[in-house]
């Protein structure tokens, strides 16, 4: 096998694996709707091939093609796949066959994946472990979201929405840990799991199957994590603030550095870091335990979260100034309020919110789950929200009047702005010093955010 392209190049993983396989000497080509930085500056800097829109001419004839959900029904490139029988696989079938290894570390849970996945693949190429890895994100530290290589291990993303178009596991059924880190299991994705018990479950299932040989290191304060562990047939190894194998404490936070202890029997380390975020102390102590399991020197492991630098659109700090402007990619309301909840004890001045949900925090069924969420937030912005395709079978999904509309009814400032000139001549006059101005959501605001740094500058300057 030569040839690979890859229907829906774009995203962020499929870009990630493109690469990852670019560099291990295949030949690859791609093709997506529409190419957007920074995933289109990696392929362009990378060398790989590809084009806007669907053209089957544009193809040739590849060996394998991995096929992204944006290929629909009458995807023409999708259907001639079929039609001429060429191999094809979801990515998550070509992580399953071409990254796992001998020792599948797969990091999962409602919050926490990524950056978990990142700091852990991290920690083991700092520790010179050498594993293949993929994780759905961009690392600040300059390494690639995927690599291929010839070590023992391998650290995955354990991605819960479902796998393809043609597969609605979760994709992390695909991965056969043998050692997992589990963070919370707190209900999402309502477009695919309608009710919190058949979220629930797919995680139960995957503790289930983690052989008894296997190592798994969950979260002691986690949501649900207690009754999913149920279906454990291995030891638990526990992390959180008390009462556990490995246990955060003595949290300082400022806007430039994490510092906190992580005690274990009779030791105690002093982690620092410069990723923001008090709740990245327990990440980091659940993949501090969890490398330590690896039998990773503690000194290796401080060393590199000392050096670890997070990863983008994760309490990103896209501004620094008498103003912030901080970027992250929490889009549902529970990810949001976490965000929130650190930006307000960082920052001694107002938390404004300008918030974009993902499409299943966008369904009807997800209406409760706003109750509350924004209570660490000044103010709440709704802009323009991005069309997303509709489902026949379901109700509308939120627009933007109508979601500012459901927070409101649990917060006193939230307003929509349909005009995102109209959103950054807003706060150009209403912010100041010692405030905060945090972008949410899974989309990419349109500009919104270089504009919003573009005033401050012009502002501060």
């Amino acid at each position: 096998m030569k040839h690979i392209h890859f229907i829906g190049i774009c995203g962020v993983g499929m870009g990630a694996l493109a690469i990852a396989f670019h560099k291990k000497g295949y030949t690859v080509t791609g093709s997506d709707q529409g190419f957007f930085p920074p995933v289109s500056t990696y392929l362009k800097n990378a060398n790989i091939h590809y084009y806007p829109g669907w053209h089957t001419e544009k193809m040739g004839h590849p060996d394998l093609v991995i096929v992204g959900n944006v290929a629909g029904s009458g995807n023409p490139e999708w259907i001639f796949v079929q039609e001429n029988n060429i191999p094809y696989l979801s990515y998550p079938e070509a992580i399953e066959k071409y990254f796992l290894r001998e020792n599948s570390i797969v990091c999962a849970g409602t919050y926490g994946k990524t950056t978990n996945t990142t700091l852990l693949t991290w920690i083991l190429k700092s520790a010179q472990y050498d594993p293949s890895y993929m994780f759905g994100g961009i690392s600040v530290n300059n390494i690639d979201a995927a690599e291929i290589t010839n070590g023992k291990y391998s650290v995955v993303e354990g991605d819960e929405y479902k796998t393809a178009r043609w597969d609605n596991q979760p994709k992390f059924a695909h991965y056969a840990p043998t050692h997992l880190l589990l963070t919370a299991v707190e209900w999402d994705h309502a477009d695919i799991y309608p009710t919190e018990e058949s979220y629930k479950n797919v995680f139960k299932t995957l503790v289930a199957n983690i052989p008894n040989t296997g190592v798994i290191v969950a979260c002691k304060d986690g949501k649900n994590i207690h009754e999913i562990m149920e279906m454990a047939h291995t030891a638990v190894i526990w992390y959180g603030k008390d009462d556990a194998d490995y246990i955060y404490k003595n949290i300082t936070q400022t806007k430039n550095s994490l510092e906190f202890d992580i005690l274990h029997s009779e030791y105690t380390w002093h982690v620092k870091t410069p990723i923001l975020g008090s709740y990245n102390a327990q990440n980091i102590c659940g993949c501090f335990a969890l490398a330590h399991t690896l039998k990773i020197d503690p000194n290796t492991i401080l060393e590199a979260l000392q050096n670890f630098k997070g990863l983008k659109r994760r309490m990103e700090k896209r501004f620094s100034g008498e103003i912030d402007v901080i970027d992250d990619i929490a889009h549902s309301p529970a990810k949001a309020e976490s965000v929130l909840k650190n930006l307000q004890e960082i920052y001694p001045g107002r938390v404004i919110a300008i918030f974009e949900p993902n499409t299943g925090n966008r369904q009807s069924e997800a209406v409760l789950s706003y109750d509350e969420k924004f209570n660490y937030a000044d103010e709440v912005i709704i802009p323009r929200l991005t069309l997303i395709k509709r489902d026949v079978n379901k109700d509308e999904p939120l627009d933007g009047h109508t979601l500012a509309e459901v927070i409101k009814k649990t917060h006193e400032n939230v307003s929509y702005r349909e005009d995102d000139k109209d959103l950054i001549k807003y706060l150009s006059n209403t912010v100041k010093t010692g405030d905060v101005i945090a972008f949410l959501g899974s989309h990419g605001f349109r500009g919104m955010i270089e504009d919003t740094v573009k005033m401050l500058e012009k502002k501060e300057g």
